[in-house]
């Protein structure tokens, strides 16, 4: 890892744009944008449960020089676009159903940004942005001419089944302020295993997102609510008995890291067997949870995946 990419990974481009988008109800997200002017297509990036979209201004970069327009927003909620708790560190969502209804007005919006270019346009979502982006499809409400899932949260990790750990999660919800945090920190309760091992086995790039959060305190989030946690179970199971996920016509390509111990890769290997058109890259005990900012090895081979799934799909010169 060379200082250029600490450089790349802790800078905004000169030639992006951070602003917001307002939905209907006038809540404002948080944007980012990095035009290429004559791109090969466009790529609406979505992140995951907790996250900033500065995390992965490495792979926008990796992105842009292949030719592609990049755009990011911060979930409703977390990052730079407000929060849904009154607590700022829990990070809080009664309903899912108000990020489905963000990513599909901001899909409109975006569309109609460059209509008539000419140009694909994807929709790539990381862990709780790969179930999202799921939901979307399934309910058609994007039309994406390609999507990419990386580490997607189709269930989360737990002792019991989607089924039973909603109904638990739901009771426990029910019995207390449902936006008071599931646990006091890390990305699950009770693990020993430290934050770091988690997420990535790249201990320069896993310090990225303190970097950027030391700059700007206001992006710190930290555990999710019992009510954000009994709906990511909710949507897990809704989506493993989904009809209409089975006749997805979007092109999927889907990262899954088997070692994951945050969301849970045979529930997204389930779901990949049931879509018509879905390629599967597996990576083993070698990469965490966020593939995209593993060691390189795991990042290399996840992103030359990326690039032959981009050309497959009409993104190549």
């Amino acid at each position: 890892m060379t200082v250029d990419s600490v450089s790349v990974r802790r800078t905004i481009p000169d030639d992006a744009r951070i602003g917001h988008w307002t939905a209907s109800d006038g809540w404002k997200l948080r944007r980012f944008d990095w035009p290429v002017s004559a791109p090969l297509g466009r790529i609406l990036f979505q992140t995951g449960r907790g996250d900033i979209f500065e995390k992965y201004l490495e792979t926008f970069a990796h992105l842009h020089a292949q030719g592609w327009s990049v755009t990011a927003f911060d979930w409703r909620g977390q990052g730079g676009s407000g929060r849904l708790s009154g607590n700022p560190r829990v990070g809080h969502a009664r309903d899912y159903g108000v990020f489905d209804a963000d990513l599909a007005a901001f899909w409109v919006d975006w569309r109609a940004e460059a209509a008539g270019d000419g140009v694909p346009r994807v929709v790539l979502g990381h862990s709780m942005g790969g179930m999202m982006v799921m939901r979307a499809l399934a309910t058609r409400s994007i039309d994406a001419d390609a999507a990419i899932l990386v580490a997607p949260m189709i269930g989360l990790k737990a002792p019991f089944g989607p089924a039973v750990s909603t109904r638990i999660a739901r009771w426990i919800a029910a019995r207390g302020d449902p936006a008071r945090a599931a646990w006091r920190s890390n990305e699950r309760p009770g693990s020993v295993a430290s934050r770091q091992s988690l997420l990535t086995h790249d201990a320069d790039r896993y310090s990225d997102e303190g970097w950027w959060q030391a700059a700007h305190p206001e992006l710190v989030l930290g555990p999710p609510s019992w009510a954000w946690l009994a709906e990511g179970f909710a949507g897990a199971a809704a989506l493993a008995t989904d009809p209409r996920v089975g006749s997805i016509e979007t092109r999927v390509l889907m990262l899954i890291a088997e070692a994951d111990k945050l969301v849970d890769p045979r529930a997204a290997l389930r779901l990949a067997a049931r879509l018509p058109d879905a390629q599967v890259v597996r990576f083993g005990p070698e990469s965490a949870h966020e593939i995209l900012r593993e060691a390189d090895g795991v990042r290399n081979r996840a992103l030359s995946a990326i690039d032959s799934f981009l050309d497959a799909c009409g993104g190549g010169r």
